[in-house]
């Protein structure tokens, strides 16, 4: 994998977004490697020259979008932000920003989520869990955060879990060959955010 990263980040970018569609569109395993080189404008051999085989660069995806996650929401999240639901909308506003600079990212990360394939599929596992995805949601939606709006007797970590959840449920009702309108999505998302809002605050902060 190292003679892929001497490569410029160009070149570098075309076979990534290549694969990502590949992957996304098609899943692990209808999702070939001659159609990812078709998409890269590269040939077959250079693709298994850099990665050695179909799932090391399946795995390298999932790791690379991950990161480039964590990294944006690093870099632009604003801790001086204590509200609990804006905290929220300004995550989903850095994902969603990520997403429009990287539009197969979504459909990836979405046939991910939901691949079952057993060649894959203890690593998908192995990844999420290793990974920092559900501390740095934790770390985002808690640390710093003022809690003392909400009304008694709601536990805004099963709050955080229920939004988890319907963003999830969302994503898996859509097909996977399908684009996803990320505006669309961006509205829709708010609209929960102020209902979750509207139904768990004191009344004197909505």
């Amino acid at each position: 994998m190292e003679k892929f990263f001497s490569l410029p980040i160009e070149k570098q970018n075309i076979l990534i977004d290549a694969a990502l569609t590949c992957f996304g569109t098609n899943g692990y395993k209808k999702a070939s490697i001659s159609d990812i080189a078709t998409a890269a404008g590269v040939s077959k051999a250079l693709i298994f020259h850099y990665f050695g085989t179909k799932k090391a660069l399946y795995l390298y995806l999932i790791e690379l979008c991950g990161n480039i996650l964590r990294d944006e929401i690093n870099e632009k999240f604003d801790d001086g932000v204590t509200d609990f639901f804006d905290r929220i909308k300004l995550l989903s506003s850095i994902e969603i920003s990520v997403m429009k600079k990287h539009p197969a990212m979504l459909s990836f990360l979405n046939s991910v989520y939901f691949e079952n394939d057993d060649e894959v599929k203890a690593d998908i596992k192995t990844i999420i869990e290793n990974g920092q995805g559900e501390n740095l949601r934790n770390r985002i939606a808690f640390k710093g955060t003022d809690i003392s709006k909400f009304k008694d007797g709601i536990d805004p970590k099963l709050v955080m879990k229920i939004f988890t959840w319907l963003v999830d449920g969302y994503l898996s009702k859509v097909p996977i060959k399908t684009a996803i309108n990320l505006d669309d999505l961006c509205e829709e998302i708010d609209e929960c955010i102020n209902l979750f809002k509207k139904n768990f605050y004191r009344e004197k902060y909505l």
